[in-house]
């Protein structure tokens, strides 16, 4: 697919798909978290992680709030990204609690940053996406910070994307720095694709 197309079908899914999560009600929202927080900890337990790269949900994304507090409990080291004007992203473990309003207005913790090879070190990561297809490849929301990240990884851990279940798709326009992920998590199941 050409650039131009891929980029102007990308703009349009983004665009059905922001609408489509702005359009959950309450409840479908709180039945969708209680199902994407078991999900991650069956996931998390079956990979035995000791570690986990996460991310601070938006409102409009499936909350990862409810997993990142159990992983806390549980004694796990959750790191969790601070965007940069690079286009990198630098790490930092935080406190599980203080928040912050990062670049792009996203929430980010408060913490001391680690830098971006912070990352290789974790069992398990999980990433937004707007959407997955049956191959695994994600479509971000278009600012490309983790495909930099887990293009420029030697060795990368298992990586999942976190989303609603009408967000796994039969296919995704694709770039050429697209990065697909191993599975994706929604409410209802895991997926893994091979």
């Amino acid at each position: 697919m050409d650039p131009d197309t891929a980029a102007h079908r990308k703009r349009a899914l983004r665009a059905e798909l922001r609408e489509r999560r702005q359009n959950l009600t309450t409840t479908e929202r709180q039945t969708a978290t209680a199902g994407i927080t078991r999900n991650l900890v069956d996931l998390a337990t079956d990979l035995s992680a000791r570690s986990v790269a996460a991310y601070l949900s938006t409102p409009i994304e499936p909350d990862t709030r409810p997993f990142l507090n159990w992983a806390h409990a549980q004694g796990m080291r959750v790191l969790l990204p601070i965007s940069r004007e690079d286009g990198l992203l630098d790490w930092t473990t935080g406190d599980g609690e203080t928040e912050t309003e990062g670049l792009y207005g996203l929430p980010e913790a408060v913490g001391e940053l680690l830098g971006p090879i912070a990352i290789n070190d974790v069992d398990l990561i999980v990433v937004p996406a707007a959407a997955v297809d049956a191959t695994g490849m994600r479509m971000g929301w278009g600012r490309g910070y983790f495909d930099k990240t887990l293009g420029s990884m030697e060795k990368c851990p298992p990586v999942y994307a976190v989303l609603f279940d009408g967000e796994l798709v039969d296919e995704v326009p694709r770039e050429r720095h697209d990065q697909p992920v191993d599975g994706a998590v929604t409410p209802s199941r895991i997926v893994q694709f091979t």
